[in-house]
């Protein structure tokens, strides 16, 4: 185990609380310690619900542990069933109670309440949040459709067509999204308008906004729609052994991705859907190509999240957006195969890691002038000054917006396409106001041009002075007396290339930092990195403007 400060994903019982919170009518009882509590603040803080998780805690305290803990995890259960009534409860230990091994599961089933009680399994001190939501899910969807599984695929496949051949709608389910998932509601929405045009009906929504009664229908649909892998893929693969449902691989992220999604739906619906592909128009694929866009094309990117956003990213980055990918990877270890395959398309190793540091470490090494990541790769490139766009949870409360704000279908293409593309926008005009702040008619001492005569005759004498851009506060400065001095030194006092390298980097003389200061600010990062490498690997104390020229025509070689 490795100690650290942020973490991509939390232990799985927090998975449980995501499956728990998205459906209805269903609570769940965790042996845990008061301090396991923090949990709740997930979903009231960060995804703003307007109620609590349907969590009930034991909350032992450390006084428990010499005493009958079984006993309050009992009490808490029977209690649980008698104040909400639900239709199903699961049952499971957070990391902490895992250690005391109070068998909730045994438990649980001695008590002998008259609804089903689930056992969950999670070894926290092996797996994650991602794995623990799958994990749960399949463990619901298996016990409550016990009943179908006595009926074998077969027969559930000749019933389905039976229908089907009398005029029923070819009908599916939509599985995957959960409570505290990137953008899962209005996924769902745009998932179901796009399978409406295409003449679906919708069986069963799950886990969002199911209950346990909506979960036993799920074998009558006749296939699966699986949103999110990492959430649902289990559960698919068991119900096409068990039902005979065969479910979607493709995840409509993109343009193209949709459309291969409609192409997919089809067949497995036995329906057309050139009609309704020749009826969808797609803002993105003509922004993209619009000549005010071209500017991006060729842009590197830096790609990093859950496996599912990772790969669709990386598709829509090369073939849509016309970016470059030079670096991909992911936390999801269950799904690292795919990805490395994923990555080996575009020519690439994939970064495989839940190390935050060696995100960054890599994000720097590859100077990219965008990065698509977690709400931790935003703070990674914020550091390093480059643009960013969340793209994959885990995100922070700015990425639960109040909009709709979908990332799948041709919808989801239109503001994947806005927001990857506003802080490349911001970063150009930057840009050009740091170019030519300095221009007569461009400067702060110049009036707003819409106020005409009038803010001409205002005073700039109560102006605050104008604050230094940030580029001008990272490096040391060398004035015209400091240089004096610096000539005046013996050779014996004048430091030697291995002094400086161990100091820090050499010293920016004025000329040279003002043209630092006109590169633009995405790459500018990297010519600074370039420059300082060049003057230490050179034993140069001073970067003259001459230096940082020498500096670009070594690295451009």
């Amino acid at each position: 185990m490795q100690l650290t400060l942020w973490t991509y994903e939390g232990p799985p019982h927090v998975g449980a609380m995501r499956i728990a919170t998205a459906m209805n009518e269903l609570h769940y009882v965790l042996h845990a310690p008061q301090g396991d509590t923090y949990a709740d603040l997930l979903f009231t803080m960060i995804e703003r619900l307007p109620k609590r998780p349907p969590v009930t805690y034991t909350t032992f305290q450390a006084r428990d542990l010499g005493g009958d803990t079984a006993n309050l995890f009992k009490n808490a259960a029977k209690e649980s069933y008698e104040r909400f009534k639900p239709q199903a409860m699961i049952v499971g230990a957070s990391c902490t109670a895992e250690l005391i091994q109070d068998d909730p599961a045994g438990l649980s089933k001695a008590l002998n309440l008259p609804i089903p009680v689930i056992p969950l399994e999670l070894p926290s001190y092996q797996k994650k949040e991602n794995w623990g939501a799958s994990e749960t899910f399949y463990q619901i969807v298996r016990h409550l459709t016990v009943q179908a599984t006595k009926t074998s695929a077969a027969d559930h496949i000749s019933q389905r067509q039976e229908k089907l051949t009398a005029g029923k709608k070819p009908s599916c389910n939509i599985l995957g999204a959960t409570a505290l998932g990137f953008r899962h509601r209005d996924d769902v929405k745009e998932v179901t308008k796009m399978l409406t045009m295409l003449g679906v009906e919708i069986n069963v929504v799950a886990p969002q906004s199911a209950s346990p009664a909506d979960i036993t229908r799920i074998p009558q649909a006749d296939f699966n729609v699986v949103l999110y892998p990492e959430i649902a893929q289990t559960t698919a693969s068991w119900l096409s052994r068990m039902y005979g449902q065969p479910f979607t691989k493709v995840v409509p992220i993109g343009v193209n991705a949709s459309i291969d999604f409609m192409r997919e739906v089809a067949a497995l619906a036995g329906i057309s859907e050139e009609k309704v592909l020749k009826e969808i128009r797609s803002n993105s694929s003509w922004y993209a190509r619009s000549v005010d866009s071209t500017y991006l094309t060729g842009k590197r990117v830096f790609i990093f999240g859950d496996a599912t956003h990772v790969i669709a990213a990386a598709r829509i980055s090369r073939d849509e957006m016309g970016f470059q990918v030079v670096g991909m990877g992911t936390y999801s270890r269950e799904f690292a195969k795919d990805v490395r395959e994923a990555a080996k398309s575009y020519g690439l190793e994939a970064l495989i890691t839940d190390d935050y540091l060696e995100v960054e470490e890599k994000v720097a090494e590859l100077s990219p002038e965008l990065v698509l990541g977690t709400q931790m790769e935003r703070h990674i490139a914020k550091r390093l000054g480059v643009p960013c766009a969340v793209i994959s949870a885990p995100v922070h409360v700015q990425d639960f917006p109040a909009r709709y704000a979908p990332q799948m279908g041709f919808e989801g293409a239109n503001v994947i396409f806005d927001t990857w593309i506003h802080p490349l926008m911001m970063g150009l005009e930057e840009h050009l106001i740091m170019m030519f702040r300095e221009d007569f008619e461009f400067n702060s001492n110049v009036p707003a041009s819409h106020l005409g005569h009038v803010g001409g005759t205002q005073t700039t004498t109560n102006r605050a002075p104008e604050s230094p851009a940030y580029f001008e506060t990272e490096v040391p400065v060398i004035h015209q007396e400091q240089h004096d001095q610096q000539e005046k030194l013996t050779p014996l006092e004048q430091p030697t290339a291995q002094q400086i390298s161990v100091d820090g980097p050499a010293a920016w003389s004025a000329d040279a930092l003002k043209e630092l200061g006109k590169i633009p600010f995405f790459v500018r990062g990297k010519a600074r990195r370039n420059t300082e490498k060049y003057a230490s690997e050179q034993g140069m104390q001073q970067i003259t403007l001459e230096t940082l020229y020498d500096a670009k025509a070594y690295y451009s070689r």
